[in-house]
């Protein structure tokens, strides 16, 4: 039976066992987890990084951004996971997926090489204008000192 609402754990450490329901976010690992929430019981694992996923903390709610295509799934579900709403999306033909993935692989390698996508914007205001983040900014640091205690 496919969901229409999700809650949030933040964890350190996944379960052995994924409950229905809830999406498990553990900062320390830049991943999230998940039962798949068509009802198929298959587990969801989605990584955070500048070319995968990025999960949003609102304090109350957490979404995550893109869309979660489970395409390597018998149930080839696709949806949306935000503030505590699954959003479902349209199937894809296995066309699409296919365009997606080379464009997902084309985008990740320009990534990691350091080739550019797009024209270099012009140069960034003074320092002073716009100061560095440092390690202690940024939503997962504050995350992190949330759920540490600190």
């Amino acid at each position: 039976m496919s969901r229409a609402t999700y809650t949030h754990k933040f964890v350190k450490a996944f379960p052995e066992k994924l409950d229905d329901g809830i999406l498990y976010v553990s900062v320390e690992f830049g991943t999230a987890a998940h039962l798949c929430f068509c009802g198929c019981k298959s587990e969801v694992y989605t990584r955070f990084s500048p070319r995968d996923w990025s999960m949003t903390f609102d304090g109350e709610t957490v979404s995550l951004n893109p869309s979660i295509g489970n395409w390597s799934f018998a149930c080839q579900s696709h949806y949306v996971l935000s503030r505590g709403h699954v959003r479902w999306a349209d199937k894809w033909s296995r066309q699409r997926i296919e365009y997606g993935r080379a464009m997902d692989r084309e985008r990740k390698e320009r990534h990691y090489i350091g080739a550019p996508e797009t024209p270099k914007p012009s140069p960034a205001p003074a320092p002073s204008a716009n100061p560095e983040p440092t390690p202690n900014s940024g939503v997962f640091a504050r995350v992190t000192r949330w759920l540490l205690g600190k």
